[in-house]
């Protein structure tokens, strides 16, 4: 049955980028509070906050190193001190610095763990427990078509992507029948964000002959986020480029 996402609070990882703002933007419209959560870039965060306020709803910006995992749980101490519990939480943020195999020294696979799938699981524990009492949550991660077939970052990025997979597994078979769903959405080739930020639409090598939008991401979210049958699935969103 499709649930009314009205007056529900949505937390939002990532929230100041080109994904980020649209899924902010939608839960917004749809009648959702929103905490769009970022790192640095306090600006477009603001900005992002700013926007969905203007359908009526409540928004705030919350900061976050989520490389550092007492700042992930700190977030969401934060988000319920200014909003209340959370019911949705989407995570979004992700760290995907490209690299040859030789190229990834410890630092920097530590940290795409730490931000791309340590930040979700130890954000997913400490959410689906209220969520669990009061009988109804949802958890949504963005994860990359990479987790299926390497993608172009490299492997640091793509495990860790794959690793999100693992946690929709886990997480759903343990939490469906108390109300919460946990599943993942998986995008390729989005104009708009960090790692395509120009639109070149009319060369795009997909099926369909374009990229896909921020929007578009935005609207599958929101119709997973809605549903209440839905879970324990990867949904890739990638214009037919990986048909299987």
């Amino acid at each position: 049955m499709r649930q009314d996402l009205k007056g529900r609070v949505a937390l939002v990882t990532g929230g100041s980028g080109g994904i980020g703002k649209a899924l902010v933007a939608a839960l917004a419209a749809a009648g959702s509070d929103v905490a769009v959560g970022y790192s640095s870039n306090e600006q477009a965060a603001l900005e992002s906050a700013e926007q969905a306020r203007r359908p009526g709803v409540r928004a705030v910006a919350v900061q976050a190193d989520l490389s550092e995992p007492t700042e992930a749980v700190g977030m969401v101490e934060d988000v319920e001190q200014l909003l209340g519990g959370v019911d949705l939480f989407v995570s979004n943020a992700g760290l995907g610095v490209q690299a040859g195999i030789e190229e990834i020294d410890a630092a920097l696979w530590r940290a795409t763990q730490a931000v791309n799938l340590e930040s979700p699981i130890l954000l997913t524990r400490r959410l689906t427990g209220p969520m669990a009492g009061r009988g109804f949550g949802r958890v949504l991660y963005v994860s990359s078509t990479a987790a299926f077939t390497g993608g172009i970052v490299g492997p640091h990025y793509a495990s860790s992507k794959a690793g999100l997979q693992g946690l929709v597994a886990w997480f759903s078979s343990h939490l469906a029948e108390r109300g919460v769903t946990v599943n993942a959405i998986a995008p390729a080739l989005v104009e708009r964000t960090a790692m395509l930020p120009a639109s070149e639409s009319d060369t795009a090598p997909t099926p369909v002959g374009r990229y896909g939008t921020p929007e578009e991401v935005a609207e599958l979210a929101l119709a997973m986020l809605a549903n209440g049958y839905l879970t324990g699935k990867v949904v890739p969103l990638d214009g037919g480029l990986y048909p299987r």
